[in-house]
């Protein structure tokens, strides 16, 4: 598995350019069916595959950001959401969520009974 960009999104122009030649680090402008936007910016520096998410008009919903985590990652990759406690909870975008996965280490999972019934 791996951890890809989408360089058909990638911001190209402006402060936060950047090319394929930046490798997996940049800004993404992904676009959305009717006219809507979802603005991302990938890193995977310091252990961790990381990927913020954003609107301008409201939190992302669950299906942007799966849609965000196929762009991003491979299907059968796992990546978290992580809710941090209140004292190191640090809130910088109120419509910013945030994909994470770390490198080189199996991230722990419930049994998928523990979740739902598989159908």
């Amino acid at each position: 598995m791996s951890f890809r960009v989408p360089e058909k999104f990638r911001v190209r122009t402006g402060p936060l350019a950047s090319t394929a030649a930046t490798g997996n680090a940049g800004a993404f402008d992904i676009r959305l069916p009717h006219s809507q936007r979802l603005f991302c910016i990938a890193s995977d520096g310091a252990g961790w595959e990381h990927v913020s998410v954003s609107r301008s008009d409201r939190c992302p919903t669950w299906e942007e950001m799966s849609m965000v985590k196929r762009l991003f990652w491979h299907s059968e990759d796992r990546v978290v959401q992580f809710h941090p406690p209140e004292s190191e909870h640090i809130n910088n975008h109120t419509n910013c969520l945030h994909l994470w996965r770390p490198v080189g280490v199996e991230m722990p999972a419930p049994p998928t009974w523990m979740v739902g019934v598989k159908a």
